[in-house]
């Protein structure tokens, strides 16, 4: 019996999604021209088949109907990411945020930076 196709993202599909969230719609060639740029140089078909699987699983949308077909993300990065983060802390952390946060920081300095960002999280209240 084969197994139930995921409705989440794959490694694979994942780094293709970010293709699409960082330059925007494009064909498949363009697609796989850009994750070549990135050192990840997949054959055209297997490109393709990601696509396609993307399409179903309702992250990407063919745009026209003259080939090639373009394609764009139906699911911004930050509903993905949001989804995939909620998921981690149910399942890894059951639920605990403050378990997450021990675990990014585990024992480890933050940067000026870092530490900016967290002061401004807490300074909004929540209100993010």
């Amino acid at each position: 019996m084969a197994r139930p196709k995921a409705s989440e993202l794959t490694e694979r599909e994942l780094e293709l999604m970010h293709v699409f969230w960082d330059q925007g719609p494009q064909t498949a060639v363009d697609a796989r021209a850009a994750l070549a740029e990135q050192g990840r140089d997949l054959a055209y078909t297997t490109v393709a088949t990601l696509i396609k699987i993307l399409v179903e699983k309702k992250f990407l949308k063919q745009t026209g109907d003259q080939r090639p077909y373009t394609y764009q993300p139906i699911r911004s990065f930050d509903e993905v990411s949001g989804r995939l983060v909620t998921d981690l802390v149910k399942r890894v952390f059951q639920g605990s945020r403050e378990e997450l946060l021990v675990r990014l920081l585990d024992g480890r300095k933050l940067s000026a930076k870092e530490r900016q960002v967290l002061e401004d999280i807490l300074d909004e209240g929540g209100k993010r």
